[in-house]
């Protein structure tokens, strides 16, 4: 019937209609009840870490499909893989030196994985990089990142200097995205295998995030004393939780385009 709009359909168009305050308050009620859901449906909290890092190969394999099936980088931010590539190589320095577990054979892997991302985009796929496009200056996260790390880190027993590249490199991987998101918000048309990537490391995102929420429920708040003492705790959960806000709005148009059975993805002014 002509004019007619699913259920779906029509409350999509009620919350794009809504004043920012009360899309952010739906954002949030949305986030806590899919964190009761996960505590509820879940018995092992631990598993959203592997679920998490599952979501985010996924991602890389279609970042990866990208790079040598399609031949092209286009919408893809260099400039994202690079600060990428920071926080992961200085997160595998302190699992070397604090605490060598399973966490630094996925970052290792990871490492790699972006480090040829980058060599592909540098130099075998160059003539298809959105140059003009990637005009996110990174030293706007890595000044602000660096400062608040030498002011707010671990007060563990381990050395200064890696309690410092600790706090850095936490406080880099919840930002490290936003170059990617201004080339999405200058090009306005986000294509399939790009809009599938950035929608993976959004979900990695909150299932991380409803991790370490969940653990800090489990654990009644002894996980937080474990990290230490003053403002860091609580500064490890915000990152956590502004890496996944970051995302929120590019998941929500992201599924909403899937929805609708859009494969090119269309920002409107505004998002990301």
């Amino acid at each position: 019937m002509k004019g007619y709009k699913t259920p779906i359909h029509a409350a999509a168009t009620w919350v794009r209609r809504q004043p920012p305050k009360i899309k952010i308050f739906l954002a949030v009620i949305t986030a806590l009840a899919a964190l009761v859901f996960l505590r509820m449906v879940v018995e092992d909290h631990d598993s959203l870490f592997v679920v998490a890092e599952a979501a985010h190969a996924i991602g890389i394999s279609v970042l990866i499909y990208k790079l040598t099936k399609e031949r092209t980088c286009a919408g893809l931010s260099l400039k994202s893989q690079e600060l990428t590539a920071i926080f992961l190589a200085v997160r595998l320095y302190c699992s070397f030196v604090m605490e060598y577990d399973i966490h630094t054979l996925l970052d290792s892997a990871t490492l790699v994985t972006t480090l040829w991302v980058i060599y592909m985009m540098r130099f075998k796929l160059r003539a298809s990089y959105m140059d003009d496009k990637d005009n996110f200056a990174i030293y706007y996260v890595l000044i602000p990142c660096a400062v608040l790390s030498f002011l707010i880190h671990p007060s563990t027993h381990h050395h200064l200097v890696n309690r410092i590249s600790w706090a850095f490199c936490v406080y880099l991987e919840a930002v490290s995205v936003l170059p990617q998101l201004r080339v999405m918000q200058n090009t306005k048309i986000v294509e399939p295998f790009t809009a599938h990537y950035v929608f993976a490391l959004g979900v990695a995102r909150f299932l991380s995030c409803a991790h370490w929420i969940l653990q800090v429920l489990d654990t009644r708040g002894r996980l937080l004393t474990a990290l230490g003492y003053g403002l860091w705790p609580s500064m490890v959960l915000l990152s956590e939780i502004v890496q996944t806000f970051i995302l929120a709005d590019f998941c929500y148009y992201y599924v909403k385009s899937l929805i609708g059975g859009q494969l090119v993805l269309r920002l409107p002014s505004g998002v990301v």
